[in-house]
């Protein structure tokens, strides 16, 4: 679960993290009233998880409550990347007098965790990796000693920190490693990281990725943090049915056993709709090793649910779950939707029991339903549906 910037705000002030004072406004009366509140210069920044906030717009300086108010005027309502901004937040200002990078993420490739560090901060990290990659800093991180003090100062000085700097920012370091640990991050980034006229390190702009899976088990306060107005319809239906489905923008639904297999279905109905007008996978949806009635009921009404969807390609490889399981819970999903399941599906079973599988769909002879006896032409099939 990706935060809003002030959510992050918050949480790297509860693990002593450097931050300026913040409040958030839905209105632009609560925007001048929280500029009163924090007096002098405020920064108004709008509430979207995404980046480039600041060319779009949605980041002004405001001198006095009215120029905040005009400001919030301006960026509610702005819409940023296919994001609309609803919320704000009035942020404290300050004299800035240098900006880094620092960010400790999940290195899933290497098992490890990865810092990426900088004196070059403010500009968006992937344009600095391509245009100055060897002003980016990359250093591993065992998970099993984390950041102290010691692998804090290794950071900054892979970093090229001045040893007046990199003691000041080495501890910030290691309380946002804090905050990474301590919360279930697979990502805390701060972009940037300054130093003001004082010579005090501040962390301006904060990213936080929560691990759901963490959230669920270790920490159930972070369901508090879920914008559920902001979340796609169709994935917060499919979670409430214990689904894996993130929404794509295409046009071939995808329903597999394994996210493996699923992966690999979206790259081959990708190929194949190359040939069929261009049309693409319209989900990614894992349902896991369960594929009875009720699972694949809730994964087709789901799919179903989505406008875009012209057809669906069931993808399973009958392992614990045998497929004849399989074809008794597409059987039995069809009848459970009746007629609000209206697109064609093709489906492919391979594997364990496979033929029993085939049979059954065969006898049910649903005329929604094409079997298909590979990947492949399952694929070129739904793609063919999909595109008439």
């Amino acid at each position: 679960m990706d935060l809003y910037e002030y959510q992050a705000r918050d949480l790297f002030e509860k693990h002593g993290v450097p931050v300026l004072a913040g409040i958030v406004a839905d209105t632009p009366e609560e925007v001048k009233a929280a500029a009163e509140k924090l007096g002098g210069v405020v920064v108004v920044k709008a509430q979207v998880k995404t980046g480039g906030r600041g060319k779009a717009g949605g980041v002004k300086v405001a001198k006095t409550p009215d120029e905040a108010y005009e400001a919030a005027q301006a960026i509610l309502g702005l819409d940023i990347k296919g994001h609309i901004v609803k919320r704000v937040m009035v942020a404290a200002g300050a004299q800035i007098e240098k900006e880094y990078y620092f960010s400790v993420l999940l290195d899933r490739a290497n098992r490890s965790y990865l810092s990426l560090c900088s004196v070059e901060g403010g500009m968006e990290i992937e344009q600095l990796a391509v245009e100055k990659p060897e002003a980016l800093a990359r250093v591993e991180v065992d998970p099993l000693t984390g950041i102290d003090a010691a692998k804090a100062l290794e950071i900054a000085k892979a970093a090229r920190f001045d040893d007046e700097t990199a003691a000041k920012v080495a501890d910030v370091f290691v309380k946002l490693y804090d905050v990474y640990t301590g919360e279930g991050a697979t990502l805390v980034e701060v972009n940037p990281l300054i130093q003001d006229a004082a010579g005090n390190i501040i962390a301006l702009d904060g990213k936080v990725t929560l691990d759901d899976n963490a959230s669920e088990v270790r920490h159930p306060e972070h369901e508090l943090l879920e914008d559920k107005d902001a979340a796609d319809p169709l994935e917060a239906k499919a979670k409430q049915s214990g689904l894996n489905y993130v929404k794509l923008d295409g046009e071939v639904g995808i329903i597999g056993n394994g996210a493996g297999l699923v992966m690999s279905t979206l790259d081959v109905v990708a190929y194949a709709g190359e040939n069929h007008g261009g049309v693409k996978p319209a989900n990614f949806l894992d349902i896991g090793g369960g594929a009875s009635a009720e699972v694949m009921a809730a994964g087709l009404d789901v799919i179903l649910g989505d406008d875009q969807v012209k057809s669906v390609f069931v993808n399973v490889f009958g392992g614990i779950t045998a497929c004849d399981a399989v074809a008794k819970g597409i059987v039995g999903a069809l009848a459970e939707l009746g007629s609000t399941a209206s697109k064609p599906l093709v489906v492919r079973l391979d594997g364990n029991r496979v033929d029993e599988g085939r049979r059954i769909l065969e006898e049910a002879g649903h005329p929604l339903v094409t079997l298909a006896a590979t990947m492949d032409e399952g694929a070129d099939k739904a793609a063919q549906l999909a595109n008439a």
